[in-house]
């Protein structure tokens, strides 16, 4: 089956905008759903003398924080009760949700503080708090600037990369145009897919945002633009194999795209049938993780196929085109190469 997709470029890059205009501003007005190594939190290390079940204190701790609650509103998102191996310690850590402001989060903490001092005694008389750590807003700042950073620096990086690979390929098509394709196909591939996964996380309020969300999210941007280097490269292909003849950018565009499609849509539905056969059946840990990339692998197979080259025609539909010749005569059965 043969897809004009040049024809109909105007309907996909309309579902696209929509979709990352829509994204782009629920992502910035939206709370987000995020998970304990992105929130606030507080670490508590007593000593004891004598006996002390470990089990009854990490139940009453964890008691205590589901009924602490401000305005109606949860304000612990989790917490941890582990005995120090070897010794008569105990560590108390409790993460905050971030939806409050800083000065009322501040108060919160020392509320809680005291009331689990309070509960804790109840265990066993003589508890001290050797050391009371209080992580705030810098630390969950630091990492989601530092992600925001790393995503925003794989994209330049990517970019240039694929600007030089391509530059000296086609007569009247500047490097730019490549990096600038890249640079769009991976934003819209990055906004969208991570909208849905916010989204999905106000539904079922266990699937949260966290560092392996990044992880997830670095991880398809490389297979994202692997598919679409295939694509342009054919492109690129196509045009030095047609130099000099009659066969217009048009129909190149959709030569290439069609030549490739077998390719992009079997390598991602095995990868999708993989990554949904790991969400059903493996722990619940890692399902944060495979829900984000499935995301990630519909949005990208969809972009690197209706986005990047479509937006290449768009570009450079009123240009005269050639491509540069080759020393050596260029033959059919070449492969690709980027």
């Amino acid at each position: 089956m043969f897809i004009n997709v040049v024809k109909n470029r105007y309907v996909y890059f309309t579902i696209s905008a929509i979709l990352f205009l829509f994204s782009f501003l629920a992502l910035i007005f939206l709370p987000l759903n995020l998970w304990v190594d992105m929130t606030w939190w507080t670490q508590s290390e007593f000593s004891y003398e004598g006996n002390l079940n470990i089990d009854s204190v990490r139940t009453d701790a964890e008691k205590m924080a589901e009924e602490f609650l401000y305005e109606w509103k949860k304000v612990i998102n989790n917490t941890e009760v582990y005995k120090v191996s070897g010794e008569s310690k105990f560590v108390v850590v409790a993460w905050f949700d971030s939806k409050f402001d800083d000065k009322t989060l501040e108060t919160l903490k020392v509320t809680f503080k005291e009331k689990l001092a309070t509960i804790l005694e109840t265990h066993n008389k003589n508890l001290v708090l050797d050391n009371y750590t209080n992580i705030g807003k810098s630390f969950g700042d630091y990492i989601k600037s530092t992600a925001i950073k790393t995503i925003i620096i794989a994209i330049i990086a990517i970019s240039i990369y694929l600007a030089y690979t391509f530059s000296w390929s086609v007569a009247w098509i500047s490097p730019f145009y490549f990096a600038l394709i890249t640079t769009i196909t991976l934003l819209h591939d990055v906004i969208i897919p991570t909208w849905l996964y916010v989204f999905t996380s106000f539904l079922f309020p266990e699937f949260k945002i966290d560092t392996f969300f990044i992880t997830a999210l670095l991880t398809v941007l490389g297979y994202s633009i692997s598919d679409t280097i295939v694509i342009l490269d054919r492109i690129r292909y196509n045009l030095k194999l047609f130099w000099g003849k009659t066969k217009k950018l048009d129909v190149i565009v959709n030569e290439s795209v069609n030549d490739t499609m077998s390719r992009s849509l079997y390598t991602s539905l095995t990868l999708f049938l993989v990554l949904v056969a790991i969400f059903f059946f493996w722990p619940l840990s890692l399902k944060w993780f495979i829900l984000a990339m499935i995301f990630w692998v519909l949005v990208g197979t969809y972009s690197s196929i209706f986005i990047s080259a479509t937006s290449l025609y768009q570009l450079n539909r009123n240009k005269k085109l050639e491509a540069y010749k080759e020393e050596k005569e260029r033959k059919p059965e070449d492969k690709m190469v980027v």
